[in-house]
């Protein structure tokens, strides 16, 4: 299927540059995560993986999570890249958030260095920032890229991309 990319405007990358197979590479953006007043996590570190045709997924680092915020849920997939994600929930303040983060304890070989670390789907947070820009969640509801002006799309999840 051939996919016209968006137009890249200047200080953009488009997600059509991204490889397939998916990479893992060093993140180099402040991240944070903020609910209910609350911060639950903030890194310079981690890490972004890519993907032709997704925005980036972040992967904080484990000592940047507020973990007294997270516990296990009993959810599991799998992801023919990185191999099998556990999930976790979320209580702040009150809201009880299901699934809203995912990691890795045994990643492939290829993605050794997110383990551990935890990436968040953006939507069900009050702000995901990315250099202070609140991030735009990718369509879909199963992935958990975070889009910004940093990139061009168009993105995998939107109606009519399930075989991109």
């Amino acid at each position: 299927m051939n996919i016209p990319p968006d137009p890249i405007k200047p200080g953009q990358e488009s997600v059509w540059d991204y490889p397939r197979p998916a990479i893992g590479e060093p993140n180099i953006r402040h991240l944070q995560i903020i609910h209910r007043g609350v911060e639950i996590a903030s890194t310079r570190g981690g890490f972004r993986t890519l993907e032709t045709s997704h925005p980036p997924t972040y992967y904080f680092p484990p000592e940047d999570v507020t973990w007294t915020h997270l516990c296990a849920n009993p959810k599991r997939s799998l992801c023919e890249w990185k191999g099998q994600a556990r999930y976790l929930d979320a209580t702040i303040d009150g809201d009880s958030l299901e699934a809203i983060a995912w990691t890795y304890a045994e990643p492939t070989e290829s993605f050794a260095m997110i383990q551990n670390h935890v990436a968040f789907y953006p939507e069900p947070f009050d702000q995901c920032l990315v250099d202070g820009e609140t991030v735009t969640p990718q369509p879909g509801g199963f992935y958990g890229g975070w889009i910004t002006s940093h990139v061009a799309g168009p993105f995998k999840g939107i109606p009519g991309s399930r075989f991109w």
